[in-house]
């Protein structure tokens, strides 16, 4: 899903940059569902195999996330690297999110499903009332980018906790779920493609949706066969997906095919 950037509105506020995320192409949506499924996989991996445990782990992983996004805050233009680090690690610190609140303190998927969407809904109000905008082809200043990646922290917490209750104790199992999810998507993009439906809000509906079509093909492929999985593991659904991720992102980083022109009306 493409958005216009001409009717955007500008407000530049301090640094202004080139764009600081990448252009939305197919290797964007690939990469973003292979990068939500290795939040799913590989936090279970660090969790349960290595046996750090849902508090270590989170800590582990919130440390490399802060310093993934201070090089990402400092960088003048988008690079693919360290972008897609910073989505990776979000995806597993939104996982771990949900885990602890679910597991370490018995809040229901109900509640977290819940909790999470309104902070979504209010990070959505509030980039819009101050930026007029909540599009992403003009992340290039401070504040907007500090919008667009605490929305992206909400859309994997949210994704997580909407994933599991579909899938575990609403009982469609992992493939049904990730089915259902796919549909979802498929039925935006039409939305968008043949009648018009907002690209802005079918970028951000289909963002969100992708969290828990990751995260539901990444328990499809990992979990037991007795929960009506795969059954391949943790260790190898993440090795799998990791070095999808890695020779694409070197591909992009080779070619610059995502790379947006130079921003306008930067002051």
């Amino acid at each position: 899903m493409h958005e216009n950037p001409a009717s955007d509105v500008f407000h530049p506020v301090g640094r202004a940059w080139l764009n600081k995320v990448p252009e939305i192409t197919l290797y964007f949506w690939v990469i973003k569902i292979l990068c939500t499924t290795v939040g799913e996989t590989f936090a279970d991996f660090l969790n349960v195999n290595l046996q750090l445990g849902l508090t270590n782990t989170t800590w582990l992983m919130g440390s490399l996330l802060i310093v993934t996004l201070i090089v990402q805050f400092r960088a003048s233009r988008y690079k693919a690297a360290i972008y897609w680090l910073a989505v990776v690690l979000l995806s597993i610190v939104g996982t771990l999110i949900t885990d602890n609140l679910t597991d370490n303190f018995g809040v229901s998927l109900v509640t977290t499903t819940l909790v999470f969407s309104v902070m979504l809904a209010i990070t959505f109000v509030a980039w819009q009332l101050t930026e007029k905008t909540l599009s992403v082809h003009t992340i290039h200043t401070t504040r907007r980018e500090a919008f667009y990646w605490l929305a992206i922290l909400f859309t994997f917490a949210l994704g997580t906790a909407a994933g599991d209750l579909v899938a575990e104790q609403l009982k469609l199992g992992y493939l049904l779920s990730a089915l259902m999810f796919a549909g979802l998507i498929a039925l935006i993009t039409v939305a968008h493609l043949r009648f018009g439906l907002n690209a802005i809000f079918a970028f951000w509906a289909a963002y969100i949706l992708t969290r828990p079509l990751g995260a539901s093909i990444g328990d499809y492929l990992s979990q037991s066969r007795d929960q009506g999985a795969l059954g391949l593991g943790t260790v190898v659904t993440s090795a799998l997906f990791l070095v999808t991720i890695l020779v694409l992102v070197t591909y992009l980083a080779i070619t610059r095919r995502d790379v947006t022109g130079p921003a306008t009306g930067v002051a």
